[in-house]
C-alpha cells in the first residue's frame, strides 16, 4: 500500500526557475527512504509537498489516500496531523518545557480556546509524558527547551511527532547539526520508533554513508529530478558521485 504517491510533480517559486521537474515516486507504507542531494536539489520543497505547506505548480501529490493539492486550507490543516515535520533547526519554542514542546503536536486535536491558554486533557498529557520516555528523556518534562543539547533537542521534536499520532514522518537534515555519534543515536530512535507504529519516514538527508545504514531506500534528487531510486545494496557509485558532485567512501 502507498503512502505517498506522487506523479509528474513540479514546482516554481518564480516562473521561469522551477525547483521540482517531473518527480514521480511510489513510497510504500513503512519504508525508510532518504532523499540525498545538493542544497537547491529540491529535497525540502518535495517534503513540503507532501504535508501541504507547499501547493505545486503542477501534478500530483497523494499521501495517506488524499490528494494534498486538491485538499483547502482547513482539509489540508486536519491531513497535516498525519505528517509529522522534524526540522534541521529542531524548530521548538525555547521559551517553553520539553512537555508543552511536545503537547504542540497535539494542537491539531484541541479546539482554537484551550490551545490558546495551554489547556490539554489527560490523555494528551499522558501521550505526551509516553513520548517524552519513549525517546528516553523521562525526567526532563519540566526543562526548558532552550537547556537542552542538540541531540536532546531532536529527541524532542521526534516525540512532539510521535505524539501527533503521525503515519508519516518528514526530516528535513534532521541531523545535520549534530555530532557523528548522536547522528547514529537519533537515527536509531527514529528506525525504531517507526518501526514500532508502522510509520513511513522520508528524509532529506547530505550524508550518505548514513542514508546507506539506515534506509531501506534511497533516492537521488539533481536539479530538480530524481535520478536514481536504489537500495542500499544496489547503489551505483556514478550515480552517487553525479548527485553529490563527488565519490563518497562508505
Amino acid at each position: 500500500m502507498s503512502a505517498v504517491l506522487i506523479s509528474n510533480l513540479e514546482h516554481s517559486y518564480t516562473p521561469d526557475s522551477p525547483v521540482l521537474k517531473g518527480v514521480s515516486v511510489d513510497v510504500a507504507t513503512g519504508e525508510i527512504v532518504g532523499l540525498i542531494g545538493l542544497s537547491g536539489a529540491g529535497k525540502s520543497t518535495l517534503l513540503r509537498c507532501i504535508n501541504g505547506l507547499i501547493t505545486p505548480t503542477s501534478g500530483s501529490c497523494m499521501a495517506l489516500g488524499a490528494d494534498v493539492t486538491l485538499l483547502s486550507g482547513s482539509e489540508k490543516r486536519l491531513h497535516r496531523r498525519r505528517i509529522g515535520m522534524i526540522f534541521q533547526e529542531f524548530n521548538l519554542v525555547d521559551r517553553l518545557s520539553v512537555m508543552k514542546n511536545v503537547l504542540v503536536g497535539r494542537l491539531g486535536y484541541t479546539s482554537a480556546f484551550l490551545s490558546c491558554f495551554h489547556i490539554f486533557s489527560k490523555k494528551d498529557i499522558d501521550l505526551a509524558k509516553y513520548w517524552i520516555d519513549q525517546v528516553g528523556l523521562s525526567g526532563y518534562e519540566k526543562r526548558k527547551a532552550r537547556d537542552l543539547s542538540g541531540g536532546q533537542k531532536q529527541r524532542v521534536a521526534i516525540a512532539r511527532a510521535m505524539a501527533q499520532g503521525a503515519e508519516i514522518i518528514l526530516a528535513d537534515e534532521a541531523t545535520a547539526n549534530l555530532d557523528v555519534l548522536t547522528k547514529d543515536e537519533i537515527m536509531d530512535l527514529l528506525q525504531g520508533l517507526a518501526r514500532k507504529q508502522n510509520a513511513t519516514l522520508i528524509l532529506s538527508m547530505h550524508d550518505l554513508p548514513l542514508a546507506k545504514r539506515y534506509c531501506t531506500r534511497i533516492l537521488g534528487l539533481k536539479d530538480g529530478r530524481i535520478t536514481f531510486d536504489s537500495t542500499p545494496e544496489q547503489l551505483n557509485d556514478s550515480a552517487v558521485a553525479d548527485v553529490l558532485g563527488r565519490h563518497i567512501a562508505g
